[in-house]
């Protein structure tokens, strides 16, 4: 028997250790639930929840995105220092930004190639490496 949409959300969160609650099992699905990767910002996850007919609020949906990255099952990422963008796919990946669209989606990796990074200050260390592309229409 194929899992359905709501089987395969459970079975997300369960894995990442969240408890399935009515609101994140119903934001979950809307992420993952046909087992494709994208991308969604906070607005755009709320507005589909709206048109699904679930009960969230645009806080709880902030709230319950922060969980889910601090569980390891979405990425954030952040464009100009204000927009975040949640990944569901959690390999390092770059993305390009499609300016004129207000898009993100994944970037080709095995064209990037990154030689050398600058050594970290004394002290600290380098926790990842962000790629975001931009794009604009010529």
């Amino acid at each position: 028997m194929t899992p359905t949409p709501a089987d395969i959300a459970t079975d997300w969160l369960v894995s990442a250790g969240l408890r399935p609650t009515r609101q994140r099992v119903a934001l979950a699905e809307l992420l993952v639930g046909d087992g494709r990767h994208r991308h969604v910002t906070a607005e755009s996850l709320f507005d589909a929840a709206k048109d699904k007919g679930a009960a969230v609020s645009l806080a709880t949906v902030y709230n319950t995105l922060r969980a889910f990255c601090e569980a390891g099952v979405l990425q954030e990422i952040t464009v100009d220092g204000s927009k975040s963008y949640f990944d569901t796919n959690t390999h390092d990946h770059p993305h390009f930004y499609w300016e004129d669209e207000g898009r993100l989606s994944d970037a080709p990796s095995d064209q990037l190639v990154i030689q050398r990074l600058p050594a970290a200050p004394k002290g600290v260390e380098i926790a990842s490496v962000d790629v975001v592309i931009r794009l604009r229409k010529i």
